[in-house]
């Protein structure tokens, strides 16, 4: 991250531009920093100039206690002040849900997508994030950050023998490193419902969009993000998982932008 914003708490935000066009901020999600989403960020480099950033507590990024979820909205804010006054968001999984936060909160945002924000659809998803919050915080309440690392990949479905591959890569210090920040997307996942009033009452143009090949419960709750807001459409991609192809991804994302922008 060449360039550093500071944001309303003094909080400096480590960032990169990538293009020339009209801004696009980029926000990832759980155990992500800046540096995963610049393939993406490349990808619409020729149309638009993509901000990618290692959010608060994460990779270039600093962190200022307590955390709370306006505070990384405040972030966001500071980067659109940084690259011209407004922009459109996009983000994925868990950082969809701060994105969508961001849009509701009264920043200069022209449009905003997101993919994949795992909200919960049923009672039985719901529960499981309560008792992964219980866990969380109290891991993270005692440092056990490899543990924590260990608890998230298994809500996401993330096998066993994978999780021990994991733990022996070069990957695992970083991923350590970062783990306090799990908490700070399990808040901005709110009660882990759909926030269908929040959504209801944001008028700008929202575009939901999940893998045809991502489990069910994820598409039903990228279409539910859709339908709930006044200006949301969804779609699918072909193929795609949670792991999206960022050459499959960014021109969906242009040509929203555009049409919209």
């Amino acid at each position: 991250m060449d360039k550093k914003t500071i944001s309303r708490d003094g909080t400096p935000i480590a960032y990169e531009r990538h293009g020339d066009g009209p801004t696009v901020v980029l926000v990832g999600g759980a155990m992500c920093t800046g540096a995963t989403l610049a393939p993406l960020a490349e990808a619409l480099s020729d149309r638009f100039g993509a901000i990618t950033y290692d959010r608060r507590g994460r990779g270039g990024s600093g962190d200022t206690a307590p955390f709370a979820v306006a505070r990384e909205v405040e972030d966001i804010a500071a980067l659109i002040e940084a690259s011209g006054g407004s922009a459109a968001l996009y983000g994925i999984s868990s950082g969809g849900a701060l994105a969508l936060e961001a849009a509701s909160s009264g920043l200069p945002v022209r449009e905003v997508a997101v993919y994949e924000t795992p909200f919960a659809v049923d009672e039985g998803a719901a529960g499981q994030r309560a008792a992964y919050t219980e866990r969380l915080t109290e891991l993270l309440g005692e440092d056990r950050r490899g543990d924590a690392v260990e608890l998230f990949l298994s809500l996401v479905g993330t096998p066993p023998e994978m999780i021990a591959g994991v733990r022996m890569s070069h990957a695992w210090p970083g991923m350590e490193a970062i783990a306090p920040t799990l908490a700070y997307d399990n808040a901005a996942m709110g009660e882990s419902g759909v926030p269908r009033e929040r959504l209801a009452a944001l008028s700008l143009p929202l575009l939901s969009i999940a893998g045809d090949a991502s489990p069910a419960w994820m598409r039903e709750a990228a279409r539910s993000v859709a339908e709930a807001a006044p200006n949301g459409s969804y779609r699918t991609l072909e193929g795609q998982t949670h792991m999206v192809d960022p050459q499959v991804l960014a021109p969906v994302l242009a040509q929203f932008f555009r049409a919209n922008g």
